[in-house]
């Protein structure tokens, strides 16, 4: 199916859509935003839902009725919430277009408290909670004009209480008023185009029914507009996939690499055996030490260094066999995380391929391009859950200090390297549980790991509960004094930490 160029809707056609839509007198349930530039209105009417969809995204401006399920955002976004605070509940008025301008005006009416009135029409009171609003007239303007869309959730009197863009420079900012009958007086341009509502011949029903103006949008849109197109957002998710799994396979490919070498891990000690058997008395002077390797009965060369002695060029070489021997259970967790990682890349790829709802497929796609450090955290740190048991990182002051105010409680287990300057380690207590060794050795190993012992690979910690924790009179942000703490010596154990590692959230 070839992409056909993506088009807003005209005006004409947005009369068509609206007076299929029929929606005065409606009430409006439920709002939903799936993005940045789109929008849905739940509303109800004489026991017929309809989902009015509104996107202003540029090129493809439309409203109407969508068929299709609206996904939530992962984050709930700002307009959506001032609009459910507003308008949730309120009974649509009117819906119409100003003149020919392509700016939908939606007014809307919001009961807040109810009138009790006699038989003469007096007021005796009224029923509502206390502090409940007064009734309230509320306008939602769409303007649908492409690269210039934009809604609008004004007052009765144009006074604007919130905007899907906040536009200063056009004044569309909270507290500004919107004017849309300006636009009518404002000096046009002469032109001598004819907008001409599309019939979308190239949309039919499966069983042959006749479609309305409202479906024939939605399957457009849905299926053949650029924009949002299912096939334009396969051909982002198919690039997005390719660079990300060639970038992961290669680093997969240079571990394998390295594993390779480590296996000849051996080699490095049988060169340093020799070194000790034939480099004493030998000439260091070239850079090279030659002499028979006893294991092949062959002449080797082996490079040396002229500066050292043969025990030093010896333990250079161990030294290497060493590393190798140590690296090859390092390696093979790094291997095994990369195939993990390409496998869930993979399962991700597929996800979105076998996605029909276009709007799923552009929320996949905005997640999987969000930048890591942008996703935002429930708390400062680091987590991680070990068997069943939740543990907090502190990595700087300013963390320490926000999750001891904010995140933990009296009963939590408090650790902290001792001699060294470090983050704060919490393990959140559990009702009627005594925390297990294995499970204070982790949090132990974090706090190390944490701190400026790292280095040294080993450090003593105290560790208390946090009620027995106070605040340093005068002293820096986070620093506490414990009592009642208890000492543990801790050395780093590499097992451990990849534990850690697969279990952080």
């Amino acid at each position: 199916m070839c992409i056909i160029q993506s088009m807003s809707l005209n005006c004409n056609e947005i009369d068509v859509v609206l007076n299929e839509l029929d929606v005065t007198g409606a009430f409006v349930q439920d709002v939903v935003q799936p993005g940045f530039d789109s929008l849905a209105l739940y509303v109800y009417k004489t026991a017929e839902p309809k989902t009015l969809f509104i996107c202003v995204a540029p090129n493809a401006c439309r409203l109407h009725q969508t068929w299709r399920k609206v996904p939530k955002n992962t984050k709930p976004l700002r307009f959506m919430e001032c609009l459910k605070s507003h308008i949730r509940g309120a009974r649509i008025e009117s819906c119409r277009q100003i003149g020919k301008e392509r700016i939908v005006e939606i007014r809307l009416f919001k009961a807040g408290k109810i009138f009790v009135m006699n038989s003469a029409n007096e007021v005796l009171g009224k029923k509502g909670a206390e502090g409940e609003s007064e009734d309230e007239r509320l306008i939602l303007y769409v303007r649908l004009w492409s690269n210039a869309g934009n809604v609008i959730l004004c007052r009765e009197n144009g006074e604007i209480i919130d905007t899907m863009f906040r536009r200063p420079a056009k004044n569309e900012v909270t507290g500004s008023f919107f004017n849309p009958e300006a636009v009518l007086s404002a000096p046009k341009k002469q032109s001598e185009r004819v907008w001409e509502v599309r019939d979308f011949a190239e949309i039919t029903a499966k069983d042959g029914a006749e479609l309305s103006f409202n479906q024939k949008v939605d399957i457009w849109y849905s299926e053949y507009a650029a924009s949002l197109s299912r096939e334009s957002l396969l051909a982002q998710a198919e690039k997005w996939y390719n660079v990300r799994r060639s970038r992961m396979s290669a680093a997969l490919e240079r571990l394998q690499e390295k594993e390779s070498a480590f296996k000849n891990a051996a080699i490095f000690r049988h060169h340093g055996d020799l070194i000790m058997a034939f480099g004493f008395g030998a000439d260091f002077s070239s850079g090279f030490l030659e002499c028979e390797d006893y294991d092949t009965g062959g002449t080797i060369r082996l490079k040396v260094d002229p500066k050292k002695s043969v025990q030093e060029n010896a333990g250079t070489y161990y030294e290497q066999y060493k590393k190798a021997e140590s690296g090859q259970e390092e390696l093979r967790h790094d291997i095994e995380s990369a195939q993990k990682a390409i496998a869930e890349l993979d399962a991700q790829y597929k996800k979105i391929t076998e996605e029909k709802n276009v709007l799923k497929i552009e929320q996949l796609l905005r997640k999987t391009s969000t930048p890591k450090q942008q996703t935002e955290k429930a708390h400062p740190g680091l987590d991680y859950t070990i068997d069943g048991w939740y543990i907090l990182v502190g990595r700087t002051a300013a963390e320490n200090d926000e999750l001891l105010r904010h995140f933990v409680r009296g009963q939590d287990m408090w650790l902290h390297t001792r001699d060294f300057a470090g983050g704060y380690v919490f393990i959140k207590a559990r009702k009627d549980k005594t925390v297990p060794l294995d499970v204070l050795l982790a949090a132990g190993n974090l706090a190390v790991y944490h701190s400026k012992a790292r280095k040294n690979g080993k450090a003593d910690l105290y560790y208390t509960q946090v009620k027995h924790l106070r605040r340093a009179k005068n002293g820096p942000k986070g620093l506490v004094l414990p009592t009642n703490e208890k000492n543990l010596s801790i050395t780093l154990d590499p097992a451990i930490l990849r534990k850690l590692e697969d279990s952080a959230n």
